[in-house]
Formats: structure tokens, C-alpha cells, sequence
């Protein structure tokens, strides 16, 4: 009958634990920082690379991504809007992953605009020596800054952006 079920916590243990987390998620609120990434549809895995290496804990890149991982299955435009506008609302700063076919990406544009509307930090990430010839309009008609991707530079605009906000 009785059943010694084995895997039951002790209620002090559950206390520690509980207050553990606790504090690693008002340190990550403190320190962390919540991304949205922009990006053309084209550039997804490098974008993905950009991810998995946020989430390297021996890289010194570290943020929270909040950026759609899959397309949204609608043709609503305004469905989808609300969805990314969501996305957005849940980060502190937008990155936009800057190629060529980005500068072209009509919903690039959208996602910086309405990120500084919504009072986000954005910048623009590149890979290279140097930002692609042409940036999405947004960049030039709001002056925002460019960042090559490295781990320190892009980590160092994203603070600066997270409190220009």
C-alpha cells in the first residue's frame, strides 16, 4: 500500500530552490538584456548562428532573443503586424541583421520603425569589415547606428541602445 514515491522535495529544499530562481531572474532583469532581431527571411541561418551564440554560455554575447523563430502563418498583414508588435513589446532593443537583401525587406523597415515608436533601442548588425552598400531607409532617416558583428561591439551597442530607450 503506502508507496514511498521517492521523488518528492523535501519543503525545505523547495524553498532554496524557489529563492534561487528568484534571484537569477531579478539578476537577468537587472543585467539581462531582451533582443528582438530583424531580419530578411534569406538570412535566417545566419541569424540562427547569431542566436545559438547568445546562448553559448562561454561567449561573452548574452541577450534574450524575443524575435519570431518561425514565419507567421497568415496572409492577414494586420494579424501579422500584431504578432511581431508583441515580439517587439517584449524586448528592449531591436537588432537588425544588415545583407542586402534586408535593405530591400519592406517588413525590416516596418519592424525599425515600430520598435522606435514602441521606444525601443535599435541597431544594425553586420558580418565583414564593412556595413553592406545599401541599409534599409530607416537607418538613415533615424541615424541608427552600426555595429560589426563581434561579440564585445555588439554587446557594448546594445547596452548603449537599451539606455537611450
Amino acid at each position: 500500500m503506502g508507496g514511498g514515491g521517492g521523488g518528492s522535495i523535501r519543503s525545505a529544499d523547495l524553498k532554496q530552490l524557489e529563492e534561487k530562481a528568484k534571484q537569477k531572474l531579478k539578476a537577468q532583469s537587472e543585467t539581462g538584456c531582451h533582443v528582438f532581431i530583424s531580419f530578411a527571411f534569406e538570412n535566417e541561418d545566419e541569424v540562427n548562428l547569431l542566436r545559438g551564440q547568445a546562448k553559448n554560455e562561454k561567449t561573452d554575447l548574452e541577450f534574450d532573443d524575443f524575435s519570431l523563430k518561425e514565419a507567421v502563418n497568415s496572409k492577414n498583414e494586420d494579424y501579422i503586424k500584431q504578432e511581431i508588435r508583441e515580439r517587439i513589446d517584449r524586448a528592449s532593443v531591436t537588432v537588425v541583421y544588415l545583407t542586402p537583401d534586408c535593405a530591400k525587406s519592406k517588413w525590416v523597415n516596418w519592424e525599425i520603425t515600430e520598435s522606435l515608436k514602441r521606444r525601443k533601442g535599435v541597431i544594425g548588425v553586420y558580418k565583414g569589415d564593412t556595413p553592406p552598400d545599401q541599409l534599409p531607409t530607416a537607418f538613415d532617416r533615424y541615424g541608427i547606428k552600426t555595429v560589426k558583428w563581434s561579440h564585445q561591439e555588439m554587446m557594448h551597442a546594445i547596452a548603449e541602445a537599451r539606455k537611450e530607450r
